[in-house]
């Protein structure tokens, strides 16, 4: 079994059963009994053509007058990113992708992919050269202004990279200067409402606080469970609630964090196929869950203690345009980390510092 072989299956599913890349190469990889070599091979052409779908798609397109079956056309897509992308050796590229094909179409598929290799591109437009929905663009270049919207995404294009904490667990930067925006000291008693897999409530807990990390679904509360006994943070006490609706009394912590659900519109470099999976419609779905949550959650406050909100996303729907009830002021001061000033709180675009896009805000109840 090739690197190709398996990379094609993974794409097959992605493309065409709506799997999700992640997972699919969990499963696959372990059984190729592929090299290492082979293995991180794979995962550049899974993550980066799931990416770059649609700049694969208008490569392939100006050579193609009829649609391709949905099995020659993830052959296509694989063979475009190695060409155009990956920057394999065209001989490479085209000749192990050919074998991929049904034997009838590997003369077109061989045709269509040397033409792909010796004609340059001239891209319709950025939307599709960076490989993004016209309504992802259309909104980041609304949002962030033309320069830094083409900055971030171009930067999602590319493989995150790997960061491990002092403790060993692996959270991106961005994640990391969240957990440190809680101004939590020891002894102080903290509310994580949507805690799992767990990462920032362990980061809160190694202040000496203690951390009631929550979550509505018990096998997401089990991956909080297993990463508090890993790290040994006892501290952390993990509970099963809905966090518009936590069953905890009334100003009984010094500190609360709502790490919100969120379009994930930060973290697509991270998340290859969410770009073709996230629509308006869930963008505005999750900003009404979101206000729940703000209410749900900001009366478990202490007077002269903090609420902190945080999303993985770019969007002022998503964040600041978000009500907190009254008795809350908002905290002046810039947290630890490359934040830029956004409202009444901080933004991080992903081209700042190689991070993941995060925005959060944070508030003091006065009364």
């Amino acid at each position: 079994m090739t690197a190709r072989l398996v990379a094609f299956r993974c794409l097959q599913r992605i493309d065409h059963q709506g799997a999700y890349a992640n997972l699919v190469l969990t499963a696959e990889l372990p059984r190729s009994k592929l090299s290492d070599r082979d293995r991180h091979f794979v995962t550049e052409l899974v993550y980066g053509t799931t990416r770059m779908r649609r700049a694969c798609d208008a490569l392939i397109d100006r050579f193609v007058s009829k649609a391709p079956s949905p099995e020659v056309r993830t052959v296509l897509r694989l063979g475009a990113y190695q060409l155009h992308f990956a920057q394999v050796p065209a001989h490479a590229a085209v000749g192990e992708t050919v074998e991929l094909a049904p034997k009838a179409a590997r003369g077109f598929v061989n045709a269509v992919l040397r033409r792909v290799a010796d004609v340059p591109m001239e891209w319709p437009d950025d939307a599709v050269r960076l490989s993004y929905p016209d309504w992802i663009f259309d909104r980041l270049v609304a949002e962030l202004g033309r320069e830094d919207a083409i900055a971030t995404m171009t930067a999602m294009n590319a493989a995150p990279t790997v960061t491990e904490r002092d403790d060993g667990y692996t959270q991106d930067i961005g994640s990391q200067w969240v957990a440190a925006a809680v101004p939590a000291d020891a002894g102080d008693f903290v509310f994580d409402a949507c805690a799992a897999p767990g990462g920032k409530a362990t980061a809160i807990a190694a202040s000496g606080a203690v951390v009631v990390a929550c979550d509505s679904r018990i096998p997401r509360v089990g991956l909080i469970a297993a990463n508090v006994s890993r790290l040994a943070a006892s501290n952390v006490v993990p509970i099963v609630a809905d966090a518009t609706r936590p069953p905890l009394r009334a100003a009984s912590f010094d500190h609360v964090l709502i790490d919100a659900p969120c379009s994930g519109l930060g973290t697509l470099r991270r998340r290859a196929d969410a770009r073709w999976r996230i629509t308006p419609t869930d963008v505005a779905d999750l900003t009404v869950l979101q206000q729940r949550m703000i209410e749900g959650c900001s009366p478990l406050v202490k007077v002269g203690g903090s609420l902190t909100y945080s999303v993985c996303t770019l969007l002022a729907a998503e964040s600041t345009m978000h009500r907190v009830p009254t008795g809350f002021e908002p905290i002046a001061a810039r947290p630890a980390g490359q934040w830029r000033a956004f409202g009444d709180g901080w933004r991080v675009l992903p081209h700042d510092a190689g991070t993941d896009g995060m925005i959060v805000l944070r508030y003091r109840r006065t009364r």
